[in-house]
């Protein structure tokens, strides 16, 4: 993980204009992508309301995002985390390693008490990753969200700092 560059700015832009960029249960339909160049020239996407970094290959090449965003009060105590991966690298563990590495970074070095993760009830292998990650599921937000035509389920994951297990997959 690392943060965006200028030269990351494509993906970036396909995250707006490619529906199978974040996959069947991340896609929000298409999107101006002289936003997200905006929010790059202003504070790179690190921010103190929301924070994304670039999950790159050994090359740099970029193929995914993991992002993060205070919940809770005080902010600080509780983080929502969120990863995409582009389809081609979908499968390899890439996401959850990343995701990994975003919790031991949140739980290392913030006053993280809590974060959670919400994933479609569909979305399998998320609700398998995040279960991996020592994650629990917390409860279903039933039909919080509209996918191809119908309303969806919404489940809520969350892991305290108690239970984090640093590096375990």
């Amino acid at each position: 993980m690392r943060a965006f560059t200028e030269a990351d700015l494509a993906f970036l832009d396909r995250l707006c204009t490619d529906p199978d960029a974040l996959g069947e249960f991340d896609w929000p339909g298409f999107g101006d992508p002289r936003a997200r160049r905006k929010r790059w020239e202003i504070d790179g996407y690190i921010s103190a309301e929301s924070a994304a970094v670039a999950i790159a290959r050994a090359d740099d090449t970029v193929i995914g995002i993991v992002s993060w965003k205070p919940r809770g009060f005080p902010s600080g105590v509780t983080y929502e985390i969120g990863v995409g991966v582009l389809p081609e690298h979908r499968g390899q563990g890439v996401g959850t390693m990343a995701q990994q590495l975003l919790v031991d970074y949140l739980f290392g070095r913030t006053t993280a008490n809590r974060i959670e993760a919400l994933t479609n009830g569909g979305n399998l292998g998320e609700q398998k990753a995040l279960e991996r990650l020592g994650f629990r599921r917390e409860g279903v937000m039933r039909d919080r969200s509209f996918y191809h035509g119908e309303y969806v389920d919404v489940l809520v994951y969350g892991l305290l700092r108690s239970e984090h297990r640093p590096g375990t997959p």
